[in-house]
C-alpha cells in the first residue's frame, strides 16, 4: 500500500468573486512538485465563485415547517440521531433546533434539491452553511470536473508542474466492503450517489459504523481507483481541520454568537485551509 505525507496550506477567507485560481498557485508556488496530489475543497470555491444563497430572503412554507419543528427535533432529535450514534451534544441541538432558521433552510433544500435530502440532517443536498456568515449558504459546484481540469491547466501553465487535482466535499462517503456510496449528488466515478435516497445511505452508513470519508467530486492528471480517492481525502480532511467550525452550530460557539450573526469579519479572522498537498513516498 503506498504511503503518503500531505501538508495543509493556510490561505486567507474566499469571499465571493475571489480570483481563487491566482490564490491557488500562489500558495502552491514552491511547494508541489510533478504528481503530487492539490485537493481543493469544494466549499471554498463555490464561496469564491459566489455560489451562494442568503437563506434569510426565502419565505417558508407549510412542509418547510414541518420539517423544521417535527422532523428535525422529534424523529432526528430523539430516533434517527439515536440510531445514527450521534453524541448528546448533537442530540439537545437538534432537540432545539432553531425554527425560524431552520423553516427557511428546509425550504431551501426542497426547492433546490428535493425532499430526499430536505428529510437529511446537515449539509442536506451539499447545501453547507458552516464557515459562511449571517444565513448564507454555498451550493454544490455543478461543474466540479471543468473547475479541476482549469485548476490543473493554470498551475502547469504557470508553475511548470504537472499535477493531479482533486476536489473534495467533507460530505461523508460509506465503504462497504469495495461498495462506496453517498448520500450527496454528484461525487467522482465509482461512488454511488444515493441522491434521491439520502436518509437511508446516512443512516445505514452511521447505523452500521461503516468506514467513512471525504467525497471526491472531481480527479483530474492521473490515473485513480476510487478507495486510492478516497484514502488521500480522508488524510486531507485530517490535515486540514474544520476552519471556523464543522457545523453552524461549532461556528456560533466559537464566536459566541447565534448561528445567523457570524460576520465576514470573524471568519477573516480565522486560520483557513482549503489547499492540501498530497505525496506519495
Amino acid at each position: 500500500m503506498a504511503k503518503y505525507k500531505a501538508l495543509s496550506i493556510a490561505t486567507s477567507f474566499w469571499k465571493p468573486r475571489e480570483d481563487y485560481l491566482h490564490c491557488i498557485v500562489d500558495a502552491v508556488s514552491g511547494k508541489v512538485v510533478d504528481g503530487d496530489f492539490v485537493v481543493v475543497s469544494e466549499k471554498a470555491v463555490s464561496t469564491a465563485q459566489g455560489n451562494i444563497v442568503d437563506e434569510s430572503k426565502i419565505v417558508a412554507k407549510g412542509s418547510a415547517r414541518f420539517l423544521a419543528g417535527f422532523w428535525m427535533c422529534i424523529v432526528w432529535g430523539y430516533l434517527l440521531g439515536v440510531l445514527c450514534h450521534f453524541g448528546q451534544r448533537l442530540l439537545k441541538r437538534l432537540r432545539k433546533y432553531p425554527f425560524d432558521q431552520g423553516c427557511k433552510h428546509k425550504q431551501m433544500v426542497l426547492e433546490w434539491a428535493g425532499l430526499g435530502q430536505a428529510l437529511m440532517f446537515g449539509s442536506e443536498g451539499a447545501i453547507d452553511g458552516s464557515n459562511l456568515p449571517y444565513s448564507f449558504v454555498s451550493l454544490p459546484l455543478r461543474d466540479a470536473q471543468e473547475l479541476a481540469e482549469e485548476i490543473q491547466r493554470e498551475i502547469f501553465c504557470c508553475l511548470g508542474k504537472r499535477v493531479c487535482v482533486m476536489i473534495v466535499d467533507t460530505d461523508k462517503t460509506y465503504r462497504f466492503g469495495n461498495f462506496c456510496f453517498t448520500p450527496r449528488p454528484r461525487p467522482v466515478k465509482g461512488i454511488y450517489s444515493f441522491n434521491h435516497f439520502a436518509l437511508l445511505a446516512y443512516v445505514v452508513g452511521k447505523f452500521l459504523r461503516l468506514r467513512e470519508s471525504s467525497t471526491p467530486l472531481a480527479v483530474v492528471g492521473c490515473r485513480f481507483s476510487v478507495l486510492e480517492v478516497l484514502r488521500i481525502a480522508n488524510i486531507t480532511d485530517r490535515v486540514r481541520g474544520a476552519g471556523s467550525g464543522a457545523t453552524v452550530w461549532d461556528m456560533a460557539s466559537r464566536f459566541h454568537v447565534r448561528v445567523d450573526s457570524v460576520t465576514w469579519d470573524m471568519l477573516c479572522k480565522v486560520e483557513h485551509k482549503p489547499l492540501v498537498i498530497v505525496r506519495r513516498v
